[in-house]
């Protein structure tokens, strides 16, 4: 929340690793978090492709992800890469063939298991093609496609196992001195995802990209992510990330920023604290925030709103946030701004009332940034809104 001072118990000491590029967004080496998705349409549907691609860029996705099967997928890849707003992962399984054109069609990274590719003259070409078109790649381990040694070795997928099948991928890699690459060890057991995770960041200094996958539906993957995600982030481990659920792409970059904002990671937009409503409510606290969330999608300034129903709890959560509006019966409540009482307003036109405030604040916000930015000075002080956006994402 805007108006919080910085306590050490809050601190989230980030691991220290590597910085590579995937196009243009820096992952690692202490750059901001990012956040990915990947689109579903076939990737021969350019117009669907993209279509899916700028949703998610404008939701705030700083990479997508885009599956390269076949030839003429890698094709169509070259106009989706021409026309996204934000760099494009090519996602590779088996064929070595698609990750080189990929590469020539300009994707930022590839996506790729080098053990998996074929020969070592093979991932020679791969990593060739890599440093010649400037990409960078992705070592994606999932316990549920291990290789067949690892298997027989340790009897089942496993965080041991993941976290070897890793490190293979890397020296495959390091053999043609090519380092930029970072590294994932995806389950969908949670517990497995962790541990693995937790080694694996003990054992390299590569960018990791988290992630906890096939986590489920909207609201069980949504859980099961910030469950996994929230607490390898908040044990410093991790560059980037990706939130899989089967839902809307959309809905996995809300969700991925949801839980950097919820560890004071990463901030874009407005942050809504809201009760859950109960018998002392002055207004329809469930449907009023259900609107401003769709209302104020537009904001992409960090800052808070709180939104509470009573007097019990409202007045002190508003001197903690940018704007707040506390319910207090006989149609009407307090609107509160930078922390501090401000006037009354009516339940009755709340809703336009609150968004033309927070519209208001935003504008004082990114204001007070360009004036700053100008002017080197003191950091910023109370309502000026938290946490940075990486330059140049949606």
């Amino acid at each position: 929340m805007s108006h919080n001072p910085i306590r050490p118990w809050r601190n989230i000491e980030r691991r220290k690793s590597r910085r590579i590029m995937v196009g243009t967004v820096p992952v690692g080496g202490g750059a901001p978090i990012s956040v990915q998705t990947m689109t579903n349409t076939l990737t021969t549907d350019v117009k669907g492709t993209l279509g899916q691609v700028i949703r998610a860029a404008e939701a705030g996705a700083d990479i997508v992800r885009v599956s390269t099967p076949d030839e003429d997928s890698t094709r169509a890849l070259r106009e989706i890469v021409r026309e996204s707003p934000v760099p494009i992962v090519a996602d590779i399984h088996f064929h070595y063939r698609r990750a080189i054109e990929a590469a020539e069609a300009g994707a930022a990274c590839l996506r790729i298991n080098p053990g998996n590719i074929g020969s070592a003259a093979r991932v020679a070409e791969v990593v060739r093609a890599a440093r010649d078109h400037g990409c960078s790649i992705r070592i994606g381990v999932n316990a549920g496609s291990l290789e067949k040694h690892l298997l027989e070795k340790y009897g089942e997928p496993c965080p041991d196992a993941m976290v070897e099948s890793g490190l293979d991928h890397i020296r495959l890699l390091q053999d043609h001195d090519f380092h930029e690459f970072k590294i994932s060890v995806k389950a969908s057991d949670v517990f497995m995802a962790a541990a693995a995770y937790q080694q694996l960041a003990e054992a390299t200094d590569a960018p990791i990209h988290l992630g906890i996958t096939e986590a489920g539906g909207l609201v069980s993957g949504t859980v099961k992510s910030a469950i996994g995600l929230g607490n390898l982030l908040w044990m410093g481990i991790g560059d980037t990330l990706r939130v899989s659920l089967s839902a809307d792409l959309v809905e996995e970059v809300k969700v991925g920023f949801e839980i950097l904002k919820a560890l004071g990671l990463r901030h874009r937009g407005v942050n809504i604290i809201s009760c859950p409503s109960c018998a002392r409510q002055g207004f329809d606290v469930i449907r009023t925030v259900e609107i401003l969330e769709r209302r104020l999608e537009h904001i992409r300034t960090p800052m808070s709103l709180s939104i509470i129903g009573c007097v019990v709890n409202g007045p002190g959560e508003a001197l903690m946030t940018d704007v707040g509006f506390t319910g207090g019966g006989a149609g009407h409540g307090m609107v509160y701004l930078a922390g501090k009482q401000d006037h009354r307003a009516d339940n009755a036109g709340m809703i336009d009332h609150i968004v033309a405030l927070v519209e208001k604040q935003a504008a004082r916000i990114e204001a007070g940034r360009a004036t700053e930015e100008a002017a080197p000075g003191p950091g910023p002080g109370p309502g000026t809104g938290t946490g940075t956006e990486v330059p140049g994402a949606g």
